[in-house]
């Protein structure tokens, strides 16, 4: 598959190697697993002088062997004696860059923590008596988003605060999605396109998977997610298990719920019998896999609080395929297959909401959009888009189907809204299946 969008952080890379012909820059990249971000970092460095260091979990003395074969290699320069520390090995990069010009890429950068914790320290201590004189682009990679942000986020943490820029790599946005379909099925339906957003998310690697299998209608997609030997069916836990630790069965189980539709607190603790805030605060704010959700106008401390999972693939794993992961591991996929398609219509509406929220978004003639509801989701609106500079309101009703949307009840459900919205130019709109 081509190389698809990125002009933005490419454009971004490209002027902190410019910056960091003068002064030593460090970068860290974080993202979702499967995002792309290796691809991205070579496609950005390939006209670079670059050093590219995988961190695998193996012992320090055979990586740094493997290092220094590399350094002599790509900078042509002798190495006396054998190198068997990172600290080392870092310590002789930054001495090298200060008469010379390169980019060092340490991917996996987090598993430092499993080679040698220690190593952090030595990075800092390095880098703070040799930047001011070094013209290295040091750019660390990693796709375990809770060990990125703690490494640089973190006060007690000793690289906090060295890094001159962080990027943040998310999935293909919908523009994206759509020119990817044009160039590999240019006759997709619009419920090819809701299926293709669906699934992947934008992820990168799973767009991949779709387009070398030529799989771009809704029951070809499910063919290659549930046949016998897909990738797809243990996505989750190679995803997340390393994010959670040992607890990841309590993540698990939450994440499922709130897939399943059990989206307030107060359901899933009576479900679950245990208190799950400390949970539900971590999944939100350490590994940004879910968000909170209140309705318009609602107070920070409001009780009208719903969760969902952020990420629509594994929103999809969690609701389906972790779920029945009794019939998946007794090979029934074609059952787990017909529950998918018996709840799909229900399930793709929702998805088919947040598509058009994103769209919406993505226009940038709002600055305020989201839902409303009222106590037991009474007077419901999928979309409330506010342009405040404007004074202009949308409210939209979304439905699969463009016969199901009532404009006469939309304006009802919206009625008690309109004292926020005086002198306000009034929108009303549908959106469906055929609108995307």
């Amino acid at each position: 598959m081509k190389f698809y969008n990125r002009e933005s952080e490419l454009a971004l890379l490209d002027r902190i190697e410019n910056r960091s012909v003068d002064t030593a820059q460090m970068t860290f990249v974080v993202g979702r697993r499967r995002n792309g971000k290796t691809s991205l970092l070579i496609k950005a460095t390939e006209k670079q002088n670059m050093l590219y260091f995988f961190i695998a979990k193996k012992s320090e003395i055979l990586l740094c062997a493997e290092f220094t074969e590399q350094l002599k290699d790509k900078l042509q320069m002798p190495l006396f004696g054998e190198i068997k520390s990172f600290k080392e090995l870092f310590g002789f990069i930054m001495e090298v860059s200060k008469n010379r010009h390169f980019t060092l890429l340490l991917d996996e950068f987090q598993e430092f923590y499993s080679v040698n914790p220690a190593v952090f320290s030595d990075m800092q201590n390095i880098w703070d008596s040799n930047k001011q004189d070094s013209k290295l682009n040091l750019i660390l990679c990693g796709s375990v988003y809770s060990l990125m942000a703690k490494i640089f986020e973190n006060s007690k943490e000793p690289l906090f605060g060295r890094a001159t820029h962080r990027l943040h790599l998310k999935g293909f946005d919908l523009a994206t999605l759509k020119s990817i379909l044009n160039d590999y099925s240019p006759n997709y339906s619009s419920e090819d396109l809701l299926a293709f957003y669906l699934f992947t998310g934008g992820v990168a690697k799973y767009v991949e998977l779709f387009v070398q299998a030529q799989a771009f209608s809704l029951s070809d997609m499910l063919h290659l997610i549930l046949n016998e030997n897909s990738l797809f069916l243990d996505e989750g836990k190679h995803v997340l298990i390393e994010e959670f630790g040992k607890e990841y069965g309590n993540y698990f189980s939450i994440l499922s719920l709130i897939a399943s539709g059990k989206t307030a607190r107060v359901e899933i603790e009576s479900i679950m019998e245990i208190q799950t805030g400390g949970f539900l605060d971590r999944l939100e704010k350490d590994f940004g896999l879910i968000k909170k959700v209140r309705p318009i106008f609602s107070k920070p401390n409001s009780r009208k609080l719903k969760y969902a999972i952020d990420d629509n693939f594994l929103n999809f794993w969690f609701r389906f395929i972790y779920k029945y992961r009794s019939a998946v591991e007794m090979g029934n996929v074609d059952y787990l297959k017909e529950i998918i398609l018996q709840d799909y219509t229900t399930y793709s509406g929702k998805i088919l909401e947040k598509y058009f929220t994103e769209r919406l978004k993505a226009e940038k003639k709002y600055n305020i959009i989201g839902p409303y509801w009222e106590g037991k989701n009474q007077n419901e609106i999928d979309i409330v888009a506010i342009n405040e500079l404007d004074k202009i309101v949308l409210f939209a009703e979304v439905k699969r189907n463009k016969n199901d949307i009532n404009l006469r009840v939309l304006k009802e459900k919206s009625s008690c809204l309109m004292n926020h919205f005086e002198g306000y130019k009034i929108l009303y709109k549908g959106f469906s299946l055929e609108d995307i």
